[in-house]
């Protein structure tokens, strides 16, 4: 989000995401949106040095931190432990590590990271680290080996719903938190399509409720 936030923060989703990383077109920077406190402000990094993570954490009153890059269980473990020496274990930073998938994914590679983040995001390995508005094969997660919870992403939009719908109703969606949607809701980089998220939210609660 570096647009329009405000407008899709009335849609009450659980997190929106701020991306930190200068090459990207949906770079942000300015003032932090009034946004209420049910919203988990995220920010999206990728390989950032930690004490510019800390910085960025601090400045924009972050709730989260969605990683993208390659960043190592070590590295992880550390971060949350000087947050948390930050804040005085008042108020958690959530660590969501991000992995991507084609074809195929080694799911053994999630093991040194189960005790050093909250969750995990899947994502389609693209040209770019995230944004990249294809899916790959979510019946990879049927081999999903774990009890962390993890956010599903990768090109979901309007034209993924009912294959959404049907992941959902199956085992392989049991760990499945959140969804996590991006470039297929854009009228241009970093600016949401409102009506299309609201077409989106409302088919989806329909179909679960």
């Amino acid at each position: 989000m570096n647009h329009n936030p405000e407008a899709v923060a009335t849609l009450q989703p659980d997190y929106l995401g701020f991306i930190f990383w200068e090459p990207s077109s949906r770079y942000f920077s300015g003032e932090m949106p009034d946004l209420p406190h049910s919203i988990k402000r995220t920010g999206v990094f990728v390989d950032a040095p930690l004490e510019e993570i800390l910085e960025k954490v601090e400045k924009y009153q972050l709730d989260a931190v969605q990683l993208h890059g390659k960043e190592a269980p070590d590295y992880c473990q550390e971060l949350k432990g000087r947050i948390l020496s930050i804040r005085a274990q008042s108020r958690n930073l959530e660590v969501i590590k991000v992995f991507s998938i084609k074809d195929d994914f080694d799911f053994g590679i999630l093991k040194d990271y189960e005790d050093v983040c909250d969750y995990f995001l899947f994502d389609t390995k693209g040209k770019l680290p995230g944004g990249n508005g294809y899916t790959f094969d979510w019946s990879v997660l049927e081999k999903y080996p774990s009890q962390k919870p993890y956010f599903l992403s990768g090109g979901i939009g309007l034209d993924s719903l009912d294959k959404l719908k049907g992941f959902l109703k199956s085992p392989a969606s049991t760990m499945c938190y959140a969804i996590d949607v991006n470039s297929k809701f854009e009228l241009a980089p970093g600016q949401k399509n409102i009506e299309e998220l609201k077409t989106f939210r409302v088919s989806l609660e329909s179909d679960m409720n």
